[in-house]
């Protein structure tokens, strides 16, 4: 089945994300431009200008009024969704890598690179108190002096924040007193993604070191792992089957040297509890930095080092065969 096409962005693909009704999609890349679209028909419905360098991420909040993004422009902004206007701009001293709302909306919570002399931080606002958007002074700064943070997602009911470093470990940190929870380091090289079920009680991480893992949100426990031969950049799991789906491929700078036949840049299906690969979906010139399911789970997104986002409607056969499985 032919994929929706998206064009809208000159360099390579950063996240992508649907909000939660699943009619729009957010896509962000290492250009300035921050686009939605009808995930329906890949039609462009807006941009959200103001950007002067790369965008790590974005988010939207849980009814869709505002949507977060987070730069290397060193700043981490909030904008209307509906009319695109920018509504908070907050400014910080690194780049902004990960970017998250809360459930109920509220608060926010972003990371920064380690770079420039300043370490890591992940910084909490409550967007009811305006004055500390106007002030720059989060209600909770977390330092991480070991390692950076390369991804990081809110827990069920915004009690605390999961976080991936660059050296593989997986920490849990309170959202109230900003203590460690737990740690662990199941992955040997950097966590690339991390994304939640759909009842956000597992969550899966996508690794360089060729693997993704499902866990549980809780406890950490580790539960099943999903092995390829190259660098996994993004993993989603599916709302509605025990399916996963993996984007990946070699380190952007090896890309030239072979050929996309030989490059391994297909989105690969693995069945949640068998661990086992069962489908590929060809079609990016290029590593897949991004995939995400549709919260209906009738469809999937793939982003892409090309710069190109596909949108991929699954066969009528696709949820016949799960259910006859």
């Amino acid at each position: 089945q032919k994929p929706i096409l998206l064009q809208g962005h000159e360099r390579s693909i950063t996240q992508i994300k649907y909000n939660r009704e699943g009619d729009l999609l957010f896509t962000v890349a290492k250009d300035p431009i921050v686009n939605v679209w009808y995930s329906v028909n890949g039609e462009r419905l807006g941009t959200y200008n103001g950007h002067t360098g790369a965008v790590w991420c974005v988010d939207a909040d849980w009814d869709t009024r505002h949507v977060l993004t987070g730069s290397a422009d060193n700043s981490c902004r909030l904008w209307d969704c509906e009319t695109g206007k920018q509504l908070a701009l907050v400014k910080t001293s690194s780049a902004v890598r990960t970017c998250g709302f809360d459930f109920g909306g509220n608060i926010i919570m972003f990371s920064t690179d380690k770079q420039m002399g300043y370490q890591c931080f992940v910084s909490f606002y409550d967007l009811r108190d305006s004055s500390q958007i106007e002030n720059n002074e989060p209600y909770m700064k977390i330092p991480c002096s070991d390692s950076k943070i390369t991804s990081a997602v809110w827990g069920p009911l915004g009690e605390f924040i999961i976080a991936g470093h660059e050296n593989g470990e997986l920490n849990q940190f309170s959202a109230k007193s900003g203590e460690q929870l737990s740690n662990i380091k199941e992955h040997t090289k950097q966590i690339n993604d991390i994304q939640t079920s759909r009842d956000m009680t597992m969550f899966i991480t996508a690794s360089k070191d060729n693997t993704a893992k499902l866990f549980d949100c809780t406890t950490l426990e580790h539960l099943k792992t999903f092995r390829t031969e190259r660098p996994v950049n993004s993993a989603a799991l599916s709302p509605i089957f025990d399916h996963v789906v993996l984007g990946g491929g070699q380190e952007a700078m090896d890309v030239t040297t072979t050929s996309t036949r030989i490059g391994k840049f297909e989105a690969r299906f693995f069945h949640l509890a068998f661990e086992e690969e069962f489908g590929r979906v060809k079609g990016h010139f290029g590593p897949i930095n991004s995939v995400a399911f549709h919260p209906d789970g009738k469809s999937y997104s793939s982003g892409g080092e090309d710069g190109y986002v596909r949108i991929h409607y699954f066969d009528p056969q696709y949820f016949e065969f799960e259910f006859e499985a």
